[in-house]
């Protein structure tokens, strides 16, 4: 096994704990997110559906979906630039179809970095793969 793939391993698997650690206490913790797997590539993470998810009509609310994929696209951008920060600049969001229950699944990837901006797309799926909610977002570094 290559040594330095390893430290590498270890550094991203360090880096993402304390990420998870520090974000408890903010939005993601109060929503519920958890990371499934992240790099500076990619990052699924999940939600399990609960009543304060969901809208007066009795379905995921769309700003639950869009807060996942914002965190998730999020998630990429710290792992991806870790020397600065980001903000997001722009999200686009389709809605495809509603849940009510289960657990839902958001997968982020990089799709173009140039300058200070980084460019991301995200999908929401429930726990039987049906999307939900597609998204991209452009994130800005400060």
């Amino acid at each position: 096994m290559d040594e330095k793939w390893f430290h590498q391993q270890a550094d991203d698997a360090g880096q993402l704990t304390r990420l998870a650690e520090r974000a408890q206490e903010t939005f993601w913790g109060l929503l519920g997110c958890e990371v499934v797997k992240a790099d500076g590539q990619k990052a699924t993470i999940c939600l399990d559906l609960i009543p304060s998810h969901l809208n007066l009509l009795g379905i995921v609310h769309g700003g639950v979906l869009m807060s996942l994929m914002d965190n998730a696209m999020g998630l990429v951008v710290m792992l991806a630039e870790t020397t600065g920060r980001a903000v997001t600049a722009n999200m686009n969001t389709h809605f495809l179809a509603s849940t009510s229950s289960g657990l839902l699944l958001c997968e982020a990837e990089l799709l173009h970095r140039s300058g200070r901006t980084i460019t991301l797309q995200a999908e929401v799926k429930d726990e039987d793969g049906k999307l939900l909610a597609w998204g991209s977002g452009a994130y800005r570094l400060i």
